[in-house]
């Protein structure tokens, strides 16, 4: 609770560390951002209501904006490809185990699915899905994705998505509107950017019970290599 408390209100705690940290508080920034991108472990730290909130206080002059941006754009880079290298080496180990709570099937099977869909595109557009953002690069990495092609959607994935967000907050969150309503916001942000992942999530979970009564089985290491050779995305 006390989490979900910090999330809504994470202008108001962002503030709080500003004023007691100072410039420490771009590190702290760096970080959680590295983590969310970069560890399967942290897929639920805060990231596009991070984002916004920090365009917010830079608009409001507590953050300088483009410390605080490239700061995180940088992050978010070598997160995706910390999280990349971690899939390429210790993926397939991730299936010599049952499910666990950090290398969940079903967050694997969707993500291969998420690239059987869109390709080498899926890494962009998973930037702006929480969950999906932090596996995708993981499960490249499993699929032996070429480095050349990840490292090509990684930085354009982490530019549209850093940029878009941040400098949303710098220009909107000083607006009335915005500033008297900045939970509702935050949670609308929360809302809108889960909602994709949810209605994936629900048809997979119906497809995923016909495969089961047709005797099909759970995503496996060849599987999501299959999938990245089909797609041409690896050798």
């Amino acid at each position: 609770m006390e989490f979900f408390d910090a999330i809504i209100h994470i202008d108001e705690y962002l503030a709080n560390i500003v004023a007691g940290f100072g410039s420490w508080t771009y590190v702290a920034l760096f970080a959680v951002i590295f983590a969310e991108t970069g560890l399967v472990i942290t897929p639920f730290f805060p990231g596009d209501s991070l984002l916004f909130a920090v365009g917010t206080l830079a608009g409001g002059g507590l953050l300088n904006v483009w410390t605080a941006y490239v700061g995180m754009l940088i992050a978010a880079i070598l997160g995706d490809t910390l999280n990349y290298w971690l899939g390429h080496r210790v993926g397939p180990r991730v299936f010599s185990k049952e499910n666990s709570r950090i290398f969940n099937q079903s967050y694997l099977e969707k993500t291969r699915e998420f690239y059987e869909k869109y390709g080498g595109k899926a890494i962009i557009l998973a930037r702006f899905l929480p969950i999906i953002r932090t596996f995708a690069p993981f499960v490249a990495g499993i699929g032996r994705m070429h480095y050349n092609w990840f490292l090509f959607y990684n930085v354009i994935g982490a530019f549209m998505w850093v940029t878009s967000i941040t400098f949303a907050g710098y220009f909107f969150g000083a607006l009335p509107l915005v500033k008297n309503n900045f939970e509702y916001v935050i949670v609308g942000i929360i809302f809108f950017s889960f909602l994709p992942m949810v209605i994936e999530y629900l048809k997979y979970k119906n497809n995923s019970a016909a495969t089961y009564k047709q005797g099909g089985h759970a995503t496996d290491y060849k599987d999501i290599q299959e999938t990245f050779k089909h797609e041409h995305l690896n050798d």
